[in-house]
């Protein structure tokens, strides 16, 4: 499964939800590799240390780094380049759009949708920094993207700190400390939301698969040959 996670400006978590979406396949033993395809190379950075559980390689090594990966998460360009959307586009299965709460943020989102529908290929927006004490602004955004046709995942990420101190020690935030040093107390939150997340995108991604089964090129059969004969 090849999921490209993609935004229109910096500042949406773009990388934290490229590195949280991999690591949690990577806990449940999956073989992940998270592909930085971003000019800045924040994941990259975010993985300098080596204590992500999942390799991260730039877009140049992607090739031959990803040959015996079960699933390859891109961390695409923050970028409204229609050529370089359409490139990632075509080598994905999903696409995760990222999204605040803030106007600017979801009028990107719908502009993006808007183009990735001709692309026939399933998105979904994934509310990131909600919040909690801004309820009826993460709902609010959330009916605003429906109204657009744009599907939204339940699971929301919630505006923690503990991303932060993830990041700057270079792993995910389950392991977040404070800077005392101790375990930041709201850390499973976050960890718990993009496990959420990623349940959700394999259930959206098994249902485009069974909807939209891709037909064979110039008319190939490829049901096995004990199947044929018994029919």
């Amino acid at each position: 499964m090849f999921i490209t996670v993609f935004g229109q400006k910096g500042g949406v978590a773009k990388t934290c939800s490229s590195v949280h979406i991999a690591a949690c396949w990577s806990n449940q033993k999956k073989r992940v590799v998270l592909v930085d395809a971003d000019r800045n190379r924040s994941a990259t950075a975010y993985g300098a240390r080596g204590l992500l559980p999942c390799p991260v390689v730039p877009i140049e090594a992607a090739a031959k780094a990803t040959r015996l990966a079960e699933i390859v998460i891109t961390d695409g360009q923050a970028s409204s380049n229609e050529e370089e959307m359409k490139n990632l586009v075509e080598g994905a299965d999903f696409i995760l759009l990222p999204t605040t709460t803030q106007s600017r943020s979801i009028e990107l989102t719908v502009e993006m949708s808007q183009m990735l529908r001709q692309y026939k290929i399933p998105y979904a927006a994934l509310l990131v920094k909600v919040d909690s004490r801004k309820e009826a602004a993460a709902k609010e955004a959330t009916e605003l993207l429906q109204e657009f046709d744009i599907k939204v995942l339940t699971a929301q990420i919630p505006l923690l700190s503990a991303f932060e101190q993830a990041e700057t020690e270079g792993v995910t935030v389950d392991q977040a400390i404070d800077k005392r040093g101790r375990a930041n107390p709201r850390r499973m939150m976050g960890w718990t939301a993009y496990s959420s997340a990623c349940k959700e995108i394999e259930s959206l991604f098994e249902e485009h698969h069974r909807l939209s089964q891709s037909q064979s090129p110039i008319g190939w059969d490829f049901t096995p040959m004990e199947q044929r004969n018994a029919a």
